[in-house]
């Protein structure tokens, strides 16, 4: 793991991540958990941890995006999900006591907070709500399973690519331009998620364009037509 100068991130009672789980917690137990607490920095493209390895912990993503993805037939990596700031990584295999179930690998340059798996399960038994809050993550990480799951055995594939592309709008917005996704993806990632080939999102994707749904300007998409895209994954809001 690869550190840098000690990065400035403030205790956990005083983070601006107001989406985190931790926000539940008052500030005794904060403060706990901000003195057992390692800072990280991980690099774009550097492995936070490897499906197979034994947790010793949980981690907070303060700043920065990440994958989590696990390994196929022939090797094959796939995307399950992606994390942002303020989301948790590793913390179900920190609950059950098994080994990560997936590798977590930084999508650009992070900072990450790790927390013994200890100190989480103090703030588990001690505090009702944040259990309730693990609880309904744990619920809402198997509803999104299952509807991916879903998704990928009855939806066409243009509607999956263009789902996908909305998803990652809504996950992560636009760059300042108002437009243009800020999560950048290789065409063999977004087929990943969409669960279907290379060469497929590649000619879909050039379908999108030629309709005026988006712009292609090298890995970078822009949202021409939002409206169009949503008709286009068949989703009504």
């Amino acid at each position: 793991m690869m550190k840098r100068q000690p990065v400035d991130i403030p205790s956990c009672a005083n983070c601006e991540n107001n989406n985190s789980i931790f926000c539940s917690l008052p500030n005794d137990e904060l403060d706990k958990l901000s003195v057992n607490k390692d800072n990280n920095f991980f690099k774009k493209g550097q492995v936070i941890f490897y499906e197979g390895n034994h947790p010793h912990g949980m981690y907070c993503i303060y700043q920065g995006k990440v994958k989590i993805s696990k390994l196929g037939d022939e090797g094959k990596e796939q995307i399950v999900r992606f994390a942002g700031e303020g989301e948790l990584l590793g913390y179900r295999s920190s609950l059950s006591n098994e080994s990560y179930k997936a590798t977590a690998t930084a999508m650009e340059d992070c900072y990450i907070c790790h927390i013994p798996k200890d100190k989480f399960s103090e703030a588990l038994n001690s505090n009702s709500n944040f259990s309730l809050g693990i609880i309904r993550l744990l619920s809402e990480d198997l509803k999104k399973a299952e509807q991916n799951l879903l998704n990928i055995s009855q939806k066409p594939v243009r509607e999956r690519i263009a789902e996908t592309l909305l998803n990652l709008k809504k996950r992560f917005g636009y760059e300042e331009d108002g437009k243009t996704l800020s999560m950048t993806l290789t065409r063999r990632e977004i087929g990943d998620i969409a669960g279907t080939t290379t060469e497929t999102t590649i000619r879909t994707l050039s379908d999108f364009v030629k309709e005026g749904s988006i712009h292609l300007d090298g890995k970078k998409i822009q949202i021409l037509d939002l409206n169009k895209l949503i008709r286009t994954a068949s989703l009504f809001e």
